[in-house]
């Protein structure tokens, strides 16, 4: 006997928009990262505590983005929310300081590259989990 599955879920129960938006997110985390991190290396006279500090702070942020990610997949709503929030910020974030900081001329395309890209995963991912399926989905 063969169970036939509704063509907008995936195998496990969970919609495609929360795999797709699963995906984007997962994949955007380190081209964000990526893209700090080359930020972060290539500013001028910082005080290595300061950069120990940011890069710190970076994995930390890293690592609850991960969290919340496994979260989302489980039907948590409230991570969903968070991620959102978060990714708005960081998209916010590059927008400006993709204009106002003067970038070495080796560094300023690898920051563009990264965090354009991944800005625009970010979106994508944001608008795949707020659409009608997969807000059915989070009932946590």
């Amino acid at each position: 006997m063969t169970t036939e599955r509704e063509p907008d879920e995936a195998p496990t129960g969970i919609p495609e928009d929360v795999v797709t938006g699963f995906w984007l997110w997962l994949v955007a985390l380190p081209l964000m990262v990526a893209g700090y991190v080359v930020d972060l290396v290539t500013a001028p006279d910082r005080p290595w505590i300061v950069t120990a500090f940011a890069g710190f702070s970076a994995v930390v942020i890293a690592a609850i983005s991960l969290a919340l990610l496994s979260l989302l997949r489980q039907g948590y709503r409230w991570a969903r929310t968070l991620l959102t929030g978060g990714g708005a910020a960081s998209v916010v974030y590059v927008v400006g300081n993709l204009f106002s900081v003067d970038r070495p001329e080796a560094a300023a395309p690898v920051y563009a590259g990264c965090t354009i890209i991944g800005s625009v995963l970010i979106a994508g991912g944001a608008y795949l989990l707020h659409r009608k399926d997969a807000h059915a989905y989070f009932v946590r």
